[in-house]
This record gives structure tokens, sequence and C-alpha cells, in this order.
């Protein structure tokens, strides 16, 4: 029988050998019970003849020890050096107790995620709740939307400035859910899934009140809070206003939309992922899917790929190129939110493809954004090809998609030459222009969760172009272009505000640039705060700025927002990219949530062939 290591760190066989002392020190004990004097000799001996039975006791006590078992006396000796440790353990952790004990060594990329997840809790807008901790926050803008609907309150502010767009705000929520679809063993194992998830309700629940969405039919949604360069109190000489969310005491407009299908599908395919994360609350998660059914409907008419409306008018900020490649994105989400094969339908028909030019290269192709959908809804549907084997009539046009989608993948590796690098290795996906880390970023999740598409399915890598390459190259890549934004670049700066000592002091947004003890200043009062050389006076943890230019080159100027300025569209890309990177021995992708809707699928016979 194996030993058992006991707390004092003895074996099992210890603890036998004591119970067999005991027993043979009970055979000793009854062996002089039955040999000793009555009680009444015993007295009488003390009373009458005490040194006569002192010389009795000490010839017993010699016989004893001329008598005593060798195997007792080690079995003995054993005890005691085994009493004599335990006491000396218990003195040691008595001391240690008192020590400091440091935390446990995290790696880089958990400490990144807590940080990243952190921003979002300093872009909360309305009534903040009482676990929010970001110290230098406050309830802001409480009346917003006041008139439109049931009011326009909570959200997140887009960026530095306190202004709520739809669009990106969308654009992340999807993301997001879609990292917890894949991921959320990693985010339970970081302590952060309650987290993610309070942060993908907090959006859903602002989208949810952009329109009517407990109505059958709706014709308007909110695309837009606020004004970035304006308000009621009057422009200041360059047009600019620069004052805490929480000082802002004046109505802020409001931007309705009656004709944006790109946005609408974008807000779809949000509420659509997000009713899945969800879907333990029956309640929330139905209220998701209906909403979600209500803006697909109003963004494609019920016309779909034979969409004859108008385009999203024109945007200060963000403007969209296009809708089809929304209505692939958002269909691909309402399928698996739904399970409705009206929506796999549409977006495997040949003819949305086309019109989303979803095959055709240009300069980005492959370039995921809150703007272009493409790659994302190719790696979703290709999903449904790599782990339900949808079969005919769908095969054609997934396996299309899993193609296109390999391509992509294929493309960010720096054998290829689709995009050029900084001399610091930073992909430059959106060609040399500012802000390119919302670009990488995406690029990454989408590397890193391909290959973990190809370990979940037993692939031991892709074939691109004329050579094969390993699942690992794909991940590699990801790591990389992380690392680069961690620190690990020319600049060695952390473009991840907190993250490690050198990072971006001069973050181009409101709210950290002004001491939270100002209670209410004009917009012309606080430009003193925007101007200032000193850095900011509150820390926005996790915040990831726009980034570098095309030589490595960073510019530490709060005025300068194509260097310094976060977004919530960016970090969300972020966020998945981290926990996708996570410790590659905890859990990989989950396979079958994302799916949970989906109803098991029977492959209807081909059409008979021609003769």
């Amino acid at each position: 029988m194996a030993n058992r290591s006991n707390i004092w760190g003895g074996t099992s066989d210890t603890t036998v050998e004591n119970e067999e002392q005991g027993s043979e020190h009970a055979r000793h004990f009854d062996r002089a019970a039955s040999q000793s004097q009555s009680e009444a000799e015993v007295k009488q001996g003390w009373l009458l003849r005490p040194a006569a039975m002192d010389m009795e006791t000490k010839a017993r006590k010699k016989k004893r020890c001329v008598n005593i078992n060798p195997t007792v006396l080690i079995r003995t000796l054993v005890v005691v050096a085994v009493l004599a440790g335990f006491a000396a353990l218990v003195a040691f952790l008595v001391v240690r107790r008192h020590r400091h004990r440091p935390l446990p060594v995290q790696d880089n990329y958990t400490v990144a995620l807590h940080q990243a997840l952190m921003f979002f809790n300093a872009q909360r807008s309305g009534k903040l709740p009482a676990n929010n901790n970001v110290s230098w926050r406050g309830d802001s803008c409480l009346d917003d939307g006041k008139g439109y609907l049931k009011g326009l309150e909570g959200g997140y502010y887009d960026s530095g400035d306190a202004d709520k767009y739809s669009f990106p705000t969308s654009f992340a929520m999807t993301i997001l859910s879609w990292s917890v679809l894949e991921y959320s063993a990693k985010y339970e194992a970081v302590g952060e899934l309650n987290h993610v998830k309070d942060i993908i309700k907090w959006g859903t629940d602002y989208l949810l009140r952009t329109f009517n969405s407990s109505a059958k039919t709706i014709d308007k949604v909110a695309s837009q809070v606020g004004d970035a360069n304006d308000s009621s109190e009057g422009k200041t000489g360059d047009g600019d206003c620069w004052i805490r969310p929480e000082s802002i005491n004046y109505p802020r407009p409001v931007t309705p939309c009656s004709t944006c299908p790109a946005l609408a599908a974008e807000m779809a395919a949000a509420l659509a992922a997000a009713s899945i994360v969800f879907k333990d609350d029956r309640e929330y998660s139905k209220k998701l899917v209906h909403g979600a059914d209500l803006l697909f409907k109003f963004a494609t008419h019920g016309e779909g790929e034979h969409y004859a409306g108008g385009s999203d008018p024109s945007s200060k900020f963000y403007n969209s190129t296009g809708f089809w490649d929304e209505f692939v994105w958002g269909g691909a989400w309402m399928y698996c939110a739904t399970g409705n094969s009206s929506y796999i339908d549409l977006v495997t028909n040949p003819a949305l493809a086309k019109h989303a030019e979803a095959f055709w290269g240009g300069p980005d192709h492959g370039v995921l954004s809150w703007d272009n959908k493409h790659a994302g809804a190719q790696l979703l549907l290709s999903r449904l090809r790599m782990f339900l084997e949808f079969g005919y009539p769908y095969e054609e046009m997934l396996k299309t998609f899993h193609e296109q989608i390999t391509e992509i993948i294929c493309s960010y590796l720096p054998e290829f030459k689709n995009f050029n690098r900084t001399k610091g290795g930073l992909i430059e996906l959106n060609h040399g222009k500012p802000k390119p880390l919302q670009y990488v970023v995406n690029a990454a999740f989408l590397a890193a969760l391909y290959s973990d598409y190809l370990e979940a399915t037993l692939t031991p890598g892709s074939q691109c172009g004329a050579k094969f390459y390993p699942k690992e190259a794909f991940r590699d890549f990801a790591k990389w272009q992380i690392n680069y934004i961690l620190g690990r670049n020319p600049q060695r700066m952390s473009y991840v505000v907190g993250f490690s000592d050198h990072f971006p002091k001069y973050v181009h947004h409101k709210g950290a640039s002004i001491p939270s003890y100002i209670k209410h200043q004009s917009c012309r009062e606080g430009l003193k705060w925007k101007e200032s050389t000193k850095p900011n006076p509150n820390t926005i943890v996790g915040a990831m700025v726009a980034g570098p230019d095309k030589y490595d080159g960073f510019r530490q100027n709060r005025s300068d927002y194509n260097f310094t300025e976060p977004t919530i569209a960016g970090n969300a890309g972020l966020v998945a990219a981290l926990v996708a990177l996570l410790d590659g021995s905890k859990p990989g992708i989950d396979k079958n949530t994302i799916f949970y809707a989906i109803p098991p699928f029977s492959t209807p016979p081909p059409p008979p062939q021609q003769t």
C-alpha cells in the first residue's frame, strides 16, 4: 500500500505505527494492572513502610528499563520526532502569517485583460452602479434623450468626447459577445466572466432604448446623442467644448435615423449575439432576440438580397461605406441566435455575397472594423461548416467563405505582402493612415480564433499559397502584434494606459484630463485642461490609444486624437484578442454554445443530375 502524506509532511504509516504503539501500551498497562496490589495495601504501604516502598519502586523501574522492547523505543522516538517537527512547523506558520504575501504572478495578457475591461467602466454614461470602481467618474447626462421614447440614459461614451454613437457601440458589444461565446471558460478562470457580461448588458440595455423594442415594427432608431463640437452654451472660439461628462447640464441633441440599413443590421448583430450570452436569462434573451428581429427587418425592409432602399445618412465621425456586409454579418448572428433557416438561406445566397463584394480584393479586404464586417462574417460562417458540416444546399457557399477567410488570415503573415509593416513590426492594415491599433487588435483576434478552430477540429494548419503553415503560425502573428501594443516596440511604450511603467500620460479624454473635484465649468473654462502641459490627473486604466504612425513614432499630445484617443470599438477588439491569447493550458474554445439555438440539421438530397 502506497504511503499517503499527512498535513505534517509524514506518511500514513506513521499513523498506523502510532496506533500499534498505543495497542502495545495498552497490553502492558493491562498486565501491570492485573498484578498490582489492592488500594488498601497501597495506602498501608505508603504509611507504614515508605523506605521499603521506595526500594521496591526503584527495583520495578530498573526492571522496566532492562525489559523494554527495542521496537517500542524506536517507535516512541519516531513519534517524538514527528511531534517536534509539527511544533516547529506551527511556529514557522505563526511567524509567516504576519509577513506580506505577494500576489500570484500573472502573465502579461491576463493583467492587460483586467485593465482593458476597466476602460469600459470609465466610459459609462448615466447613473453608475456602486461597483463601477473608477473613483474619478460619477453620474452624468441623466437627461439624455428626454422626450425620445423612454429616454436615452446610459450606454457608453464612444471615446474621449462625451458623445454616444450607436454604430461603434453595437460593434463593440458584438465583438465582446463573440469573445464570451468562444472563451467563457477563460474569462471565468481569471475572474472576469461576470464583469464582461455586465459590460455587454450595459451596452445592450442602452441599444434597446434607441428604438421601440417592444413594438411589432419600427420606423426609426437613435444613431447619436450629443455633438463633440457643440453645446447649447455656445461654441468657443475654435468650436471646441472641453468639460467633464459630469459637468454637462445642457440638453444634448438626439440624431434619429429612419433609413440606416448598415447601422440597424449591426445593432441586430449586437443584440442577437448578446441573446446567446444571456441565454440562461430567458426573459432578457427573448427580449434581445425580439429587438434584433425588429432591427434586421427595419434594416433590410424584409427584402434581403433584393433590398432597394437608401444608404445610411452621412455622419461626422462614423460614415458607413456600405451595408451589404452588415446584412451578411447580421444575418449570420440572427441564424445563430434563432436557428431560423431563412437567415442561413439569406447569408449563403450568392446574390447577397455578390452585392457585398465578399469575394473581391481591394485595399481593405480582410480588415475587420466597425465599418467593414466581411472578415468577421466569413469566419463566423466558416465556423458553421467546420463544426456542423451543413452539406447541401449550403456547402458550396460556406466552402467559399472558408477559403476566403483562410486567404485573409494567411495575408496577415509576414511572408505575404498584402499589407506593409512598420520597421518595428506593426502590420499596417489601414495602409499607414492614423489610428492603426483598432484594426490590428481585430486581426489578432481573428487569427488567434482561427488557430483555435483548427485546434478544435484536429487540423494541423492551413495551406497558404504554395506553403503549408502550422496553426501556431497564426497564433504567433496575433502574439507579435499584441506584444507590440503592450510595449515591445521602438518607443518601448505600452499603448494600453496603466500597463507597465511607460504609457501615454496625455490621453485625449475629457474626463481623464480634468480633476474630479471640478464640479462644473463652461466650455471655455475647460479649455485650460485640454491645453495643459501637465499629464492627465486621472489615469484611464486599460484605454488603448489610437497608436503610432507608420514610422513607429508617437506624439504625447492631448490635442492630437490621431495618436492619443481611445475608443470602445478599439478596446473591444483588444479584449477579444487578449482573452484568445491567454495561457494555452487553459480551456480552448466552447464549440457548442454559439449554436445552441440551431436545431439538428437534416441534409436534403441534392437535385438529380441532368443527363
